[in-house]
């Protein structure tokens, strides 16, 4: 799976569990996620430093190559919000000027 849409993928499950009451973690784990462990870490580093989510820890071990990730109380933030919201707008101009180019040639 494309790196961006298990990112894309987190953050919508987030932002859909914004109305719960409670939220399962193991929606986004990397099994739950079809992904190997280690790279499941690593997005969920990507996540944090870039301030789209919160409520996940993230920290370095000596006996680990990858980082060592604890998630808590993960939310979306406005930020990772507004990454989606981007997303979705850019996936419906693509959708929109791919049709335009199969209706006229030569474009």
């Amino acid at each position: 799976m494309d790196n961006f849409r298990i990112i894309y993928k987190i953050l919508r499950i987030l932002e859909r569990s914004m109305e719960l009451e409670e939220f399962d973690t193991s929606s986004i784990s990397a099994e739950q996620l079809n992904i190997p462990y280690p790279l499941w870490c690593r997005i969920m580093k990507m996540l944090v430093d870039n301030d789209y989510v919160t409520g996940v820890s993230v920290w370095n071990a000596v006996d680990c190559a990858y980082p060592r990730v604890k998630v808590t109380r993960p939310e979306i933030t406005l930020k990772g919000l507004e990454y989606l919201q981007e997303k979705t707008i850019m996936q419906k101009i693509y959708k929109a000027a791919k049709g335009f180019a199969d209706i006229i040639p030569n474009i």
